[in-house]
C-alpha cells in the first residue's frame, strides 16, 4: 500500500495555462498579477471528490472554486465566475 499515492487525474500544464488566459481575459486581471491553478482532491463527506482551486494574487487574493478536474474546465466554466 501506498500512502503517498494520490488517485487524481494528473493536470495538464496546457490546460493550465489556458485556464490562466482565459481568467486574465474574462475577469479582466492585468497580465503582471499572477494566477495560481490548484486541483485538489477531497475526502470529506459532501465534498466533490475533485476540484480546481484558482487564485489571482491581488491584495487581497480573490479565490474561486470550480467543482471539476483541470482537465475538464472550459472557457464557460470561467464566464460563470464574473
Amino acid at each position: 500500500m501506498n500512502l503517498f499515492s494520490q488517485n487524481k487525474p494528473k493536470a495538464d500544464p496546457k490546460q493550465i495555462r489556458q485556464i490562466k488566459n482565459w481568467v486574465y481575459r474574462v475577469l479582466e486581471v492585468d497580465s503582471s498579477i499572477p494566477i495560481s491553478i490548484s486541483q485538489l482532491a477531497c475526502k470529506e463527506p459532501g465534498c466533490p471528490p475533485i476540484e480546481t482551486v484558482i487564485a489571482v494574487m491581488t491584495t487581497p487574493i480573490k479565490q474561486y472554486k470550480i467543482h471539476k478536474a483541470v482537465n475538464d474546465i472550459d472557457e464557460l466554466d470561467i464566464c460563470g465566475l464574473s
